[in-house]
C-alpha cells in the first residue's frame, strides 16, 4: 500500500476556510436548535403535567410522532413539504435568509424538544408535591411557582439525559446536509469532492464531531456535578 497521507490538501487555502466555516456553521446550528428544543421542551413537560386533557393528548402525539420519526425525514418534509405550502411572502423571506440553516433549527430542535420534554417530565415527577402546595400557601402563582420553585430542582434531577440529548442534537446537526446547509459533514464532501482526500477529510471532521461531543458532555458532567441536589 503506497498511499501517502496529506492533510494540508485539507487545511490548505479555500479548504480549510470551507472547513472553518462549515464548522462555525454546525456551532451555531447546535446552540440555536438546542435553546429552541429547551424552550419547546420545557413547555410540553409542563403542560404534559399540568395541562388539560386535551393539551395532554396533544403533547403525547407530538412526542410520539418526534420520536418514531426518523429526523432526516422530518428535516426533508420541513424544507420539501411544510415549507411549500407557506405563503409567498414567508417562502421568499426564508429564501433570503438562508432558509436551509433555519429550517434545519426548525427541524431538529422541534424533534429534540420532544425528547427534552421526557427528561424534564421525568425531572418535574421528582420534585415533591409538598413543595408546590407549600409555594402555593405563600402566595406564589403556578407560573412563579414551576419557575423560581419547582423547574430549577427538575432540571438538575434531569441534567444526565439532557446532556446526552444535548451530544444529540449537536451530532445531528449533521444531517442538514441533505437540504444543503453547508455545516461541517457538508463542508466535509465538499473538500473531499474536489481533493480526493477522503480519508484525511473524514478523519478531521471524526476527530472535530468526537472532541467537541466530549466537551459538551464534560461542561454538562461539571455543571451538574456542580448543582447537584443533596442527599442524591
Amino acid at each position: 500500500m503506497n498511499y501517502q497521507l496529506d492533510f494540508n490538501a485539507v487545511f490548505h487555502g479555500e479548504y480549510g476556510a470551507l472547513l472553518f466555516k462549515g464548522l462555525k456553521l454546525t456551532l451555531l446550528l447546535t446552540v440555536e436548535a438546542w435553546i429552541l428544543a429547551i424552550l419547546v421542551g420545557t413547555i410540553l413537560a409542563v403542560l404534559r403535567l399540568g395541562g388539560g386533557r386535551i393539551l395532554q393528548k396533544f403533547v403525547k402525539a407530538y412526542v410520539a410522532y418526534h420520536q418514531n420519526v426518523p429526523m432526516l425525514v422530518q428535516i426533508l418534509l420541513w424544507y420539501f413539504g411544510i415549507s411549500a405550502i407557506l405563503p409567498d411572502a414567508i417562502q421568499t423571506w426564508f429564501n433570503t435568509h438562508n432558509g436551509e440553516f433555519l429550517f434545519s433549527v426548525i427541524a431538529i430542535g422541534l424533534c429534540m424538544a420532544a425528547y427534552i420534554s421526557e427528561d424534564l417530565r421525568s425531572g418535574l415527577r421528582a420534585v415533591p408535591h409538598g413543595q408546590q402546595e407549600a409555594s402555593r400557601s405563600l402566595g406564589l402563582s403556578y407560573v412563579k411557582t414551576m419557575r423560581y420553585v419547582v423547574l430549577p430542582q427538575a432540571v438538575r434531577v434531569a441534567m444526565p439525559p439532557l446532556i446526552n440529548h444535548s451530544v444529540l442534537l449537536f451530532k445531528n446537526t449533521s444531517l442538514a446536509m441533505a437540504i444543503g446547509c453547508a455545516e461541517l459533514s457538508y463542508a466535509t464532501r465538499e473538500i473531499e469532492n474536489h481533493t480526493f482526500r477522503t480519508f484525511e477529510s473524514y478523519l478531521v471532521a471524526t476527530v472535530v464531531y468526537l472532541l467537541i461531543s466530549l466537551l459538551i458532555m464534560a461542561a454538562g458532567a461539571a455543571t451538574s456535578s456542580k448543582h447537584r441536589i443533596k442527599g442524591r
